[in-house]
């Protein structure tokens, strides 16, 4: 494989997204990109960023657009047009909210079914698409479940990527008070393995990898919290024999306080970072590598990343956002579709 074949989605209609898709796919070189969304808001794109809209192609299915000439962009809209109401910057609509869904599940099975090496996700607006009740907005919590469920995978991981830091998520989106309930031995296991796994794929040959308490001070010896004992401590003995098992060299320290694992990754003790919920792995994230960094989900059948970033309304429509989170995300597909499709799937189990 010379040049990766990625879908990449526009995201909300109403949002930053289609601008940040249109802009990253036309200056990057590392794939052949099929846009999917609405033609409609690729031709404003167009007038509000002064590209001309002859440059755009529509097609009808993915692989048109593999043969089409440097410079050209192909637009594949899966759905019916939206009216111009569902497409207003700034102001998002129940029907923006199902299409938006559509595009990502379109794309999904377009490389599931191998017609694209990879999916790159634009950013969308969670409570849209459940506000929507489309087939498959009930209860959607963001594309890492959701594609976990639609490509039935046996585990997924959140993980966030950039030139700074590496990090993983042993549980995702939760609200904070069940964290420590939802948390448990074996996904702690599958984020620092998935996250060897990752690093691995970088071009670096023997991962470092430290994994954050849940407490603060590691739970000071079970004073501030006993997780680290009960739950992590397990976790990494499970992910250390996965890892063997797999044959994936890892160097795994933990628990470390949660301060100074990132601090210290950031300053080159380590390679990546398992964080024990969201916002443990996301505030780092942001402050250190925000506009960078690329969401990656791992453990399914397919290559997924994506934008850091939200939907951004109050800037939809300023024609100023910056694509370089979008560029990234696109570049990190394209080089983790040259991996062997076998190790992206999700035949490993917990041991």
């Amino acid at each position: 494989m010379t040049v990766a074949r990625a879908v990449v989605t526009m995201g909300c209609p109403c949002s930053i997204g289609p601008e940040v898709a249109i802009m990253a796919a036309l200056e990057q070189r590392a794939a052949r990109i099929a846009l999917v969304g609405d033609y409609g808001a690729a031709l404003a794109v167009a007038a509000g960023r002064g590209i001309d809209p002859r440059l755009f192609v529509r097609v009808a299915e993915p692989c048109a657009a593999w043969t089409l000439p440097r410079g050209r962009l192909a637009i594949w809209q899966p759905t019916g047009d939206l009216a111009e109401a569902d497409r207003r910057l700034g102001l998002p609509t129940r029907a923006a909210g199902a299409a938006q869904l559509a595009w990502v599940d379109a794309a999904a099975d377009s490389v599931a079914r191998r017609e694209a090496d990879a999916l790159v996700t634009g950013p969308v607006s969670k409570e849209q698409i459940v506000r929507s009740r489309a087939p498959g907005s009930r209860g959607f919590l963001g594309h890492t479940e959701h594609l976990q469920k639609r490509l039935h995978a046996r585990e997924v991981v959140m993980a966030f990527w950039s030139a700074s830091l590496v990090t993983s998520l042993a549980t995702t989106h939760l609200p904070l008070a069940r964290v420590p309930r939802a948390l448990s031995a074996s996904s702690v296991a599958r984020a620092t393995y998935w996250l060897a796994w990752l690093l691995s794929r970088l071009s670096r040959r023997v991962p470092r990898i430290a994994v954050a308490a849940l407490n603060p001070h590691a739970g000071e010896g079970g004073l501030l919290g006993g997780e680290e004992g009960t739950r992590i401590n397990p976790g990494i003995r499970r992910a250390r024999a996965r890892l063997r098992k797999a044959g994936v060299a890892a160097t795994i320290e933990g628990p470390i306080p949660a301060e100074s694992a990132f601090r210290l990754a950031v300053a080159g003790r380590w390679d990546g970072v398992v964080a024990m919920y969201h916002d443990q792995a996301t505030i780092p994230m942001k402050v250190i590598g925000f506009g960078e960094a690329v969401n990656v989900s791992l453990g399914l059948p397919i290559v997924r990343t994506s934008v850091d970033h939200g939907t951004a309304y109050d800037r939809a429509g300023a024609w100023s956002a910056d694509s370089s989170g979008m560029r990234s995300a696109i570049e990190l597909a394209a080089k983790l579709a040259k991996a062997p499709r076998r190790a992206i799937g999700t035949r490993g189990t917990d041991p």
